[in-house]
């Protein structure tokens, strides 16, 4: 049987003695679509780092296909939550996405004709090529966010990890972001961070809930369908709460929500 994409065990972990995150316990299947929902100040964000090995547990163990994210060969792609900040540096977008490929250059050389290749084939993917020559500041925030995505697939990585990608992204944006990540998933593992139940929940696999704690469920392929049509008829919002009710688990609506 081989190895989960990443493992997760009694993973335990806090910032100057305040836990964030307690005995955590998860796998990530290769394949995979994975949501990491729950509160701000939830530890969400914390969780990505321990498995991109950015930081490391307390108490507990983090493996990526068998080894530890310090000892692994495994490629993630990584994109950051995007801010508009630094909009001004005169920087277009195909620089952008050849800045996935630093930490593999020699920083005295040129980037070569193949990693320019690699750039136009990840701009190709997003949908972005004709923007190649654009400043970065002259896109709006989901144009952005795809060119971010670029960068992080112009290195082939086996796994792509997300921190809130759709943040600040008007309704259409957004279905477009996750339409375009849930093609990606049929050639690597993805994991996102959300605070967007309304849009992550009609396309993630399955869904952990984290608050120090974690809980792990299942979206099958029937309510993937189901949730994805009430955000066509709720105008861009699906009511996590109905979902977490039928797994047993209660949550505070937000307030667009009809059941508030």
């Amino acid at each position: 049987m081989s190895e989960p994409a990443v493992r997760v065990r009694n993973v335990t972990f806090s910032y100057n003695g305040d836990p964030v995150l307690e005995n955590i316990s998860f796998d990530v299947e290769t394949g995979d679509f994975l949501a990491i929902i729950g509160p701000n100040g939830g530890g969400k964000s914390t969780l990505l780092k321990l498995m991109m090995g950015i930081v490391k547990p307390l108490e507990g163990d983090v493996r990526l296909f068998g080894k530890e994210p310090e000892k692994s060969d495994v490629v993630i792609g990584y994109v950051p939550q995007e801010t508009g900040h630094n909009l001004d540096f005169p920087v277009t977008v195909f620089d952008v996405v050849l800045m996935g490929l630093l930490h593999r250059r020699n920083r005295w050389r040129r980037y070569d004709a193949d990693s320019r290749q690699k750039a136009f084939e990840a701009l190709g993917k997003v949908n972005m090529s004709e923007y190649a020559d654009r400043r970065i500041a002259e896109l709006s925030g989901g144009q952005r966010q795809r060119v971010m995505i670029a960068r992080a697939l112009i290195s082939d990585p086996q796994i792509l990890m997300l921190d809130e990608p759709t943040a600040s992204i008007d309704f259409n944006g957004q279905r477009e972001i996750f339409d375009l990540l849930e093609r990606l998933n049929e050639k690597m593992t993805v994991i996102v961070v959300s605070h967007d139940m309304s849009m992550v929940m009609g396309y993630a696999r399955h869904a952990l809930y984290v608050h120090k704690t974690a809980v792990m469920h299942t979206i099958d392929a029937h309510t993937r369908y189901q949730i994805k049509r009430q955000l066509q008829g709720h105008e861009g919002h699906y009511c996590g709460a109905e979902f977490w009710q039928d797994m047993g688990r209660k949550i505070e609506c937000t307030e667009e929500c009809r059941h508030a």
